[in-house]
């Protein structure tokens, strides 16, 4: 039903609307995992209060397309990766998510420390225009990696 990156704009409303609330940290489990999950196993990871919790949570992912449950056994597989709410602001690398704005921080962080450590020969009204404009875009770039990071649903 959501198979693929790309929705519309009504269709990211619908989807947006159906995963909130545990729903959604059960997506973001199984996402951060990259493995099936069973309800159970689902149901301590996130704390419920029993597996059937869990388990309404991942019939719901289910008949929404994004989850299929596995043949044999019990297990729960994530079959679709959609890019709403927070998602657009992560990157997957394996099992890891990071957010977009961490790349953008290390890369600035790692040139700015670059080019005082070994380009900066002397102190000058252009070098400090620099080293100010630098600090200023890495600690920018820091902020909203954090910010980012603590909207996470866990």
């Amino acid at each position: 039903m959501w198979a693929g990156f790309l929705l519309s704009g009504e269709d990211e409303v619908k989807l947006e609307f159906e995963l909130r609330g545990k729903a959604w940290k059960v997506y973001w489990l199984l996402l951060k995992k990259g493995c099936p999950m069973s309800a159970r196993e689902v149901q301590r990871a996130l704390h419920f209060s029993s597996p059937s919790v869990a388990q309404h949570h991942l019939e719901r992912l289910c008949d929404l397309g994004l989850v299929q449950k596995q043949n044999a056994g019990s297990s729960y597989l994530l079959t679709s990766e959609v890019k709403i709410g927070v998602l657009k602001h992560f990157v997957k690398l394996g099992r890891l998510l990071f957010p977009r704005y961490f790349f953008y921080a290390v890369f600035s962080t790692t040139f700015y420390i670059i080019y005082l450590a070994l380009l900066m020969q002397s102190f000058s009204q252009e070098n400090l225009f620099i080293m100010i404009f630098g600090a200023v875009v890495s600690v920018i770039f820091w902020y909203e990696a954090v910010r980012v990071w603590l909207l996470k649903p866990f």
